[in-house]
């Protein structure tokens, strides 16, 4: 298996601040690996909100993750200020595939990258959907 290299700032579209918390932190002290991918979960559906393209209460179109990595290249703490890079390398039809950046403090190198994929369904069939036009409009702003 090839070893991944860090991602760097510059290729991310969109950065949003994470702020990190004293739970965060597991028994060995620094940020436990599945608090990751609360992060990528919250840059993305954040960024989604802010855009108007995700109504988590009322809307006809939800995102299911069918697919997720994580690697780890440097430990982060409590209390460190983290910020999360995030683009879109892969949209189809009804699916996207997002890149996450974790940078530490100051850092211009991914301290952990990952990826998810969402699959778009009716909220009510479970269904694959083409994405509608609001959501494919932020989504496109985010492709590298």
């Amino acid at each position: 298996m090839e070893k991944p290299v860090p991602l760097t700032a510059a290729d991310f579209a969109h950065f949003s601040d994470i702020t990190t918390r004293w739970v965060d932190n597991d028994v060995y002290g620094h940020i436990n690996n599945v608090v990751y991918y609360e992060f990528f979960d919250t840059v993305v559906n954040g960024y989604l909100i802010a855009q108007g393209a995700l109504d988590i209460a009322k809307g006809t179109t939800i995102g299911l993750v069918v697919e997720t990595k994580c690697n780890y290249f440097k430990p982060v703490a409590f209390p460190d200020k983290l910020r999360a890079g995030l683009r879109v390398t892969k949209l189809g039809t009804s699916s996207v595939r997002y890149e996450v950046g974790i940078f530490g403090n100051d850092d211009t190198t991914a301290a952990a990258q990952g990826h998810f994929v969402h699959v778009y369904v009716d909220r009510a069939t479970n269904r694959p959907v083409p994405l509608p036009e609001a959501l494919r409009t932020a989504l496109e702003k985010l492709v590298r």
